[in-house]
C-alpha cells in the first residue's frame, strides 16, 4: 500500500538558498570574472520565487543586451537548481568596470600608473570597520524600555488623571536628597557610572574593532582583503615545524609583532635557530600582509637535547666500532 505524496511531507527552499543560487547564476552568466555581483534579493510563495540582483558589469559593454543574458540566465539557473518557477527576475547594474585586458592594455602603452609595491603595502593599509551590531542593539534595546516606561507613565498621569507610579516618586525623592551636590557616594557612583559608559561609547564609534584581521596588500583600488591573526599562526607554525630538529612550537600573532617560540630536541642550535628564523620570515611575507609584523625568534633546547658530538669524537667513535667489527669476525 503507497503513501499519498501529500502524506508524505514536503520539501521547502528557502529564501536564503534561492538568494544564493540567484547571485552564483549571475556570475556565470557571462565570461568568468566579469560579472561581479553584490547582495541580492528572493521571495518565496509557495512554488513561485522572485530574485533581484546587482551586478558590476563590464565596460565597454552593450548593457541592455548583458542585462538581458544575466537576467535570462539567472532565471532558468535558479528555476532548474531550485525546481521552483521563476516569473519575475529583476537585475539593477550598479557601475561598471574595465576588463582586465583593456587595463593590461592601458597599462602597457603607459597611460596607467601601476602603484610601487611599497606603496601598496606601506602607504593602503586598510583596517576593516566593526559595525558592533551586538552591543549597539542590546543598549538600544534597553535605553528603549526604560524610555518606554517613563513615557507610559508620564502620559497616564497627564492623560488619564492617574497619580503616578510609586516607583518614579521614590526615584525622584532619592535623585532630590542622593544627588552630586549633596555630597553622597551613591550619586557619585551613578554619575561616575554614565561618564564611564559615555566614554566607552565614544571609544567603540572613533575606534575600528576588529582586532583579529589583518588588513593584506591592494592589489587594485576596488579589492580589500584580510586574513585572520589565527590563520597567520597556523602557517607560521606549520612552516616552523618543518624544519629539522624542532619538536615543539609556540606561536603569537598581534597587530604589529609575530612571536615563534620554538623547542629544539636534536641539532646544534645556531643553525637551527636559522631556519626557524628563516621559514618564518618566509611565510609572513608570502601572507601578502599590507604591513610587515616585526618577527620575534627564539629556540630553547629541550630538556632530552643533547649537545652533538665534536668531529674527532665521531670519527674515533667509527674507528672503534670498525674496529670492534673486525674483532668479532671469525678468522678464515
Amino acid at each position: 500500500m503507497s503513501t499519498p505524496a501529500a502524506d508524505r511531507g514536503s520539501t521547502t527552499v528557502s529564501e536564503r538558498a534561492v538568494r544564493r543560487i540567484a547571485e552564483r547564476a549571475a556570475t556565470e552568466a557571462l565570461a568568468p570574472g566579469e560579472v561581479h555581483v553584490g547582495r541580492g534579493s528572493a521571495a518565496v510563495r509557495g512554488r513561485r520565487a522572485r530574485v533581484g540582483v546587482a551586478v558590476t558589469l563590464p565596460y565597454p559593454a552593450v548593457l541592455d543586451e548583458a542585462g538581458e543574458r544575466v537576467r535570462s540566465y539567472v532565471a532558468d539557473r535558479t528555476a532548474g537548481l531550485t525546481g521552483l518557477v521563476v516569473p519575475s527576475t529583476r537585475v539593477r547594474v550598479r557601475e561598471l568596470r574595465v576588463r582586465e585586458r583593456e587595463r593590461e592594455r592601458e597599462r602597457a602603452e603607459g597611460t596607467v600608473a601601476l602603484p610601487s609595491e611599497g606603496a601598496s603595502r606601506e602607504g593602503r593599509a586598510w583596517r576593516p570597520w566593526s559595525q558592533r551590531r551586538f552591543p549597539v542593539a542590546v543598549l538600544a534595546l534597553l535605553c528603549a524600555a526604560l524610555c518606554g516606561l517613563l513615557l507610559y507613565d508620564v502620559v497616564s498621569v497627564h492623560a488619564g488623571d492617574r497619580s503616578p507610579a510609586r516607583w518614579r516618586a521614590h526615584l525622584m525623592d532619592w535623585l532630590v536628597t542622593h544627588g552630586p551636590d549633596r555630597g553622597a557616594w551613591p550619586g557619585a557612583a551613578m554619575a561616575a557610572a554614565v561618564f564611564l559608559l559615555g566614554v566607552a561609547l565614544l571609544v567603540l564609534a572613533v575606534t575600528p574593532g576588529r582586532r583579529r584581521l589583518l588588513p593584506m596588500a591592494r592589489p587594485d583600488a576596488g579589492v580589500r582583503a584580510v586574513l585572520d591573526r589565527r590563520a597567520v599562526a597556523s602557517l607560521l607554525r606549520d612552516a616552523v615545524a618543518e624544519t629539522p630538529g624542532v619538536t615543539r612550537v609556540r606561536v603569537g600573532v598581534g597587530r604589529r609583532r609575530a612571536r615563534v617560540r620554538a623547542g629544539l630536541g636534536f641539532g646544534p642550535p645556531g643553525p637551527a635557530r636559522r631556519a626557524v628564523a628563516e621559514a618564518a620570515e618566509e611565510t609572513l611575507a608570502a601572507c601578502g600582509l599590507a604591513k610587515s609584523l616585526r618577527l620575534s625568534v627564539r629556540v630553547r633546547t629541550e630538556p632530552a637535547w643533547r649537545a652533538p658530538a665534536p668531529p674527532e669524537a665521531k670519527s674515533a667513535i667509527g674507528v672503534a666500532a670498525s674496529t670492534r667489527r673486525s674483532a668479532d669476525e671469525p678468522a678464515p
